[in-house]
């Protein structure tokens, strides 16, 4: 139990992960990040602005390859985790939306998440990939609900590839214009968890308040329209 607990705190470490798994290591947590379910407590955004400080290291431990030629690599991780995601949801889907609710399955939730999709498209694909979490679970839930394979692979194309060239190259010209930032990695690194989950985390809560206002207060058209008939 020790051995698996220092391996989860090791995982969360982008630097140890660097160290220690080099681009091997970089390459499988990206995908899994990006796509499967026990994915989504792995460090992507602070573990790619990281690798972008290092780049020099992580370049000379894979046979000297070019930065750029290793964030291509990273992003297609990327979109290969979001590929097998998005695979899982489309094979579920139809069992999914013949099963039953639950206490924590309720058909409304899928219904609710498909019309997003449909209304949002491409752009829930490509913003998921800067909101940890989210983007964990975004292409299953694309899949799930059937959205359009060949929209779903160009803005799964394009999210990725935005997101790992702009943290990588965040931290690789960050590095060279503040050359001390090495020393405070471990407040870089708690900064950019803090501003990237920011937004999911207010989303929750506002959401909920919204959410007990409007059972409070009852639908604010329901109410008008007794009124009139008073």
């Amino acid at each position: 139990m020790d051995q698996i607990i220092e391996l989860f705190k090791h995982l969360i470490n982008p630097l140890w992960i660097i160290e220690h798994g080099g681009l091997y290591l970089l390459l499988a947590i990206i995908f899994a990040e990006t796509g499967l379910f026990i994915g989504f407590f792995l460090p992507g955004d602070s573990l790619l602005f990281v690798a972008g400080i290092y780049s020099a290291a992580l370049c000379h431990s894979f046979f000297g390859l070019p930065f750029v030629a290793i964030i291509v690599l990273i992003a297609i991780a990327g979109v290969l985790g979001n590929m097998v995601g998005f695979w899982f949801g489309k094979k579920s889907g139809p069992i999914m939306f013949k099963k039953k609710d639950t206490f924590f399955f309720k058909q409304k939730h899928l219904h609710q998440a498909h019309e997003f999709f449909v209304k949002y498209g491409g752009g829930a694909i490509f913003f998921a990939r800067f909101l940890p979490i989210v983007r964990t679970f975004a292409p299953i839930v694309a899949g799930i609900v059937q959205m359009e394979t060949r929209k779903f692979m160009m803005y799964n194309i394009i999210g990725s590839f935005a997101w790992v060239f702009s943290m990588m190259l965040a931290g690789h010209y960050l590095d060279k214009f503040f050359p001390n930032l090495k020393n405070h990695l471990e407040l870089i690194i708690l900064v950019l968890v803090l501003v990237t989950t920011l937004p999911v985390i207010l989303k929750l809560v506002f959401g909920k308040v919204k959410h007990h206002h409007d059972h409070d207060h009852g639908h604010p058209e329901v109410k008008e329209k007794s009124d009139s008939t008073l």
